[in-house]
């Protein structure tokens, strides 16, 4: 990968997508993912073979736009275990600018199975000619105390802050142990918790927040109340245009569930799904095109989005590495 000809601190323009050979309903998630949803009328392989279309099609959009994608496909070892939820692969990577490749620990059995993939990854990365200087393993720590990676952590890179919602998928040990991996980070953690309109705490950060180069989109009335002037007073201070969306376009059209990549050319988009980009009005849409990227829309609505319960930026785990070409 050549570096673009603008850099972007807070951007990639290479990310990790995973082809969803296994995915179907995954009932271990369900217990506290409230955006996932039953399909009756398709069976199971209808299902798997509608998502990989969707996918194929998502993959597609993202390599017209110029970005490039690195696609793991499905395993060729012999009975593995089935991960329905694969094409979320943000969970359980990341990486950073230095090279350092992160897993994590994940909240369910059949999702920590998808860490078992991490050679199939790094052998990507090596074929992209992306360099891996260290890793840090955090799924294998005595534990049993999650931290989903970019689906629980919501980075601004550029000021250092990780925004984390606490929940069973996000512990506060665990992300204060992420916080003093990172090598040479002056990263701090603004924690909260959220509150949905059933009652309940949401399963992820990066459902109701995501943070782009000079922009965040956020559903401020899902934060509990204590805790959200603190939050968006951090949202301010960062000097990010805020976009404040309602209840029903965080819960019904994961509008929040968005992120902004840089092209190989230096330029910026904004990926979404179609529901997310129906849901944003019209001046949400006008303001974050003309000012923040092109939007990329990924037609994953009617089954990923609806039976998985995570959406475009879900699928997406960026690559920062830093090319071998670029490493003396």
């Amino acid at each position: 990968m050549s570096q673009p000809s603008t850099f972007h601190p807070q951007l990639t323009d290479t990310v990790l997508m995973v082809r969803p050979v296994d995915f179907a309903f995954n009932e271990q998630t369900a217990v506290d993912n409230e955006f996932q949803n039953r399909i009756d009328d398709k069976t199971p392989n209808q299902i798997r073979d509608a998502a990989i279309e969707e996918f194929d099609k998502s993959v597609s959009a993202l390599r017209e736009a110029g970005v490039q994608v690195l696609v793991l496909e499905g395993s060729k070892k012999e009975n593995v275990t089935k991960c329905p939820d694969a094409v979320f692969p943000n969970n359980w990577f990341s990486s950073s600018a230095d090279g350092t490749v992160f897993t994590y620990p994940m909240f369910t059995p059949n999702r920590r199975a998808e860490v078992e993939r991490l050679d199939d990854v790094l052998a990507l990365l090596d074929e992209a000619k992306l360099k891996v200087k260290r890793i840090v393993k955090m799924h294998e720590e005595p534990s049993s105390k999650a931290l989903e990676g970019t689906g629980c952590m919501v980075f601004d890179h550029l000021n250092g802050v990780v925004y984390a919602n606490i929940s069973e998928r996000c512990n506060a040990e665990q992300l204060d142990a992420f916080v003093k991996s990172t090598e040479g980070s002056k990263t701090r953690a603004v924690t909260f918790k959220t509150k949905s309109s059933n009652g309940k705490g949401f399963y992820h950060t990066n459902v109701m927040l995501s943070i782009g180069e000079e922009f965040a989109i956020v559903c401020s009335a899902v934060i509990v109340e204590e805790d959200r002037e603190r939050v968006m007073s951090e949202l301010r201070k960062a000097r990010k245009l805020v976009i404040d969306l309602t209840v029903e376009q965080t819960e019904k059209m994961m509008c929040a569930n968005v992120i902004q990549l840089a092209t190989k050319t230096g330029g910026k988009v904004i990926v979404m799904s179609d529901s997310a980009y129906n849901g944003f009005t019209q001046e949400q849409r006008t303001i974050l095109e003309a000012e923040h990227g092109k939007a990329v829309v990924f037609p994953i609505s009617k089954i990923i989005e609806t039976i998985g319960g995570g959406s475009a930026r879900c699928m997406i785990a960026e690559v920062f590495n830093p090319s071998l070409t670029q490493v003396q």
